[in-house]
């Protein structure tokens, strides 16, 4: 918890500062209320024409109660602030961190629990912030005077409020051993209950196909019946406080009237009014430190959901990305487009397995480089290693002469134009998505996201759409068929104009007249430029000047279409799955 707080900014260390000014001023003026509370009762009691007195004894306590008030929303501004401000730079910095991270980090995770961390946890943290500046130091200092203050006027009082006091740690410590440690199931509850509602709504056309809503809707009232019933008994356990602390301040109070009235009855005549005015100064002070306890108690069972909401959020913050950047900004050795596998071999993290083993092989400007092979053969993790998704486990990844890993990401990334398997559009509009990102030239151009378009075979929809390239695209790209979404993605690595393009099962949702008219465009474009394409239709890469025929990992062949249909068997079992021999022909 503590680690947290070196995310607070010197002007905000300077702010809790001067609000300790303040919080000592609230605590002086509400314990300054009994000494005219006390002066109040004296004067009532022994001289019935002091009411001038009473009035001014009455105004300075009514201007200590304005004051402590005054004080307290200074310290509440300025608790606030500090608050908003720390969770603010704890979301900045999470989001920041969790863009750094490679696949490996986000898997080990999970996307539902990072949203949690972000969401949630920081909540938890803004709100004991908040409090804790007011409470934290507040009720220490506020039962320490009370108590010097009352220290000396009776020993039977002491013992009363001593007893409540020790009551009152005794719920605490209920709560501490029944509560807290519910707190960390609680968090990893509520990273079920977004996971589980995550898959639903990302799945729904899924889920309706196939009647699943009654197997959805126990799924998630199996995750929301744990998080509400592990919530339910925290709450339980918790609505001790009021009532306790409701009859632990009465039986305090009763306590001290029941032992003033045996003290006053037991005094002489000179000292009953001075016993009298002495147990309502007491009582008042007696309450003050049973307030004090009570504000401790709230921090005491918010602060062990803010630690485990902490240490939640230190674990990004503090996860070294295995990821590291280099520090070559570019290459400088004339070479462009050029990428090499050498001896690459790699498995995921956890694993004992290799995905792929000793892949070796050159594309060179102007080339396009196809992959093909089974469902499992391990093309996709092959093009993953060339942005850097993941690092390879053996051997090296090369673009244009040297290690991916040397290069800056921004700058290896700046030469990529990669289309993901499952196309990707953001909320925004068609010419947002197109003009994505920084290239090095900051913006595009609409003359570029027109040919880019153009390009990719969508001019044709996009003119239709209303607002034409302005068109509204909402999340995920809901309002465009799935051969609509690959083509903006596609326009979207043109657009960038890199020196490599990587399409990964990109044409998958084309029909083929569309898939042919645009693998014949981009070639005409595209041809000082390097091409990989992953694909599983032999009709999309058989012009391919090199086909790299993958099965469970590694290389079986390599070649043009006419050299692998003679000497590859793989790829003529998946040719002939495809195409008749004519047609192959």
């Amino acid at each position: 918890m503590v680690k947290i707080f070196k995310y607070l900014k010197k002007k905000e260390w300077a702010i809790i500062g001067f609000s300790l000014i303040f919080i000592v001023a609230q605590v002086y003026f509400d314990l300054k209320l009994p000494d005219y509370m006390a002066e109040i009762t004296l004067l009532v009691q022994t001289d019935s024409n002091a009411l001038s007195e009473i009035f001014i004894a009455g105004g300075w306590m009514l201007l200590c109660a304005l004051l402590s008030l005054v004080a307290s929303f200074i310290v509440g501004y300025f608790a606030a602030r500090v608050a908003a401000g720390l969770s603010k730079r704890l979301r900045s910095k999470l989001f920041s961190k969790v863009e750094s991270f490679s696949m490996e980090e986000i898997n080990g995770i999970s996307t539902s629990s990072l949203i949690t961390r972000s969401t949630n946890d920081i909540t938890q943290l803004q709100m004991v912030v908040a409090m804790g500046l007011q409470v934290i130091v507040k009720a220490p200092i506020l039962a320490i005077w009370a108590i010097i203050k009352i220290s000396g006027k009776s020993w039977q009082w002491s013992a009363a409020t001593g007893g409540a006091v020790g009551v009152l740690l005794l719920m605490i410590l209920t709560i501490v051993i029944f509560a807290i440690p519910k707190f960390k199931k609680i968090q990893g509850l509520t990273d079920n209950l977004n996971r589980v509602t995550r898959e639903n709504l990302s799945g729904l056309r899924v889920v309706r196909a196939y009647n699943a809503e009654s197997y959805q809707e126990e799924k998630f009232e199996k995750a929301n019946g744990e998080l509400t019933s592990t919530q339910l008994f925290v709450n339980r356990v918790m609505a001790i406080i009021q009532p306790g602390m409701g009859v632990i301040m009465s039986g305090l109070s009763l306590s001290i009237y029941w032992i003033g009235a045996y003290l006053i009855n037991s005094a002489g005549m000179g000292n009953k009014l001075i016993l009298f005015s002495d147990m309502v100064v007491f009582s008042a002070y007696a309450m003050q430190i049973v307030m004090a306890f009570m504000m401790l108690t709230i921090i005491f069972i918010m602060l062990p959901r803010a630690a485990v909401s902490a240490k939640r959020i230190n674990e990004v913050l503090d996860t070294k990305p295995t990821i590291i950047d280099g520090h070559i900004t570019d290459s400088t050795n004339g070479i462009e487009g050029e990428l090499e596998f050498r001896n690459v071999s790699f498995k995921y993290p956890d694993s004992s397995d290799y995905v792929l083993k000793n892949i070796n092989f050159k594309a060179h400007r102007g080339e396009t480089v196809a992959f093909i092979g089974s469902t499992g053969s391990g093309k996709s993790t092959l093009i993953n290693l060339i942005p850097r998704f993941y690092d390879a486990t053996e051997g090296e990844v090369l673009v244009n002469g040297i290690n991916v890993k040397d290069y800056q990401q921004k700058s290896l990334h700046n030469k990529l134009g990669y289309v993901p398997q499952r196309a990707v559009l953001f909320s925004g509009t068609v010419a947002s998505n197109v003009g994505y990102g920084d290239s090095g030239c900051n913006t595009y151009s609409l003359n570029d996201i027109e040919k880019a378009l153009s390009i990719a075979q969508a001019s044709e929809f996009v003119e239709k759409m209303e607002g034409r390239y302005e068109a509204s695209i909402s999340q995920g790209g809901a309002n465009v068929s799935g051969g609509q979404k690959q083509r903006i993605s596609i326009a979207r690595a043109v657009c960038r104009k890199p020196e490599i393009y990587i399409f990964d099962d990109s044409f998958s949702a084309l029909d083929y007249k569309t898939d042919r008219i645009l693998r014949s465009v981009l070639k005409k474009e595209t041809s000082n430029v390097t091409n990989l394409i992953v694909a599983q239709r032999i009709g999309t890469i058989k012009d391919a000047d090199k086909i790299i025929v993958l099965d469970e990992g590694k290389i079986v062949g390599i070649g043009k279409h006419h050299e692998l249909l003679e000497s590859c068997e793989v790829y003529q079992q998946i040719a002939y799955s495809q195409l008749s021999k004519e047609e192959l022909a």
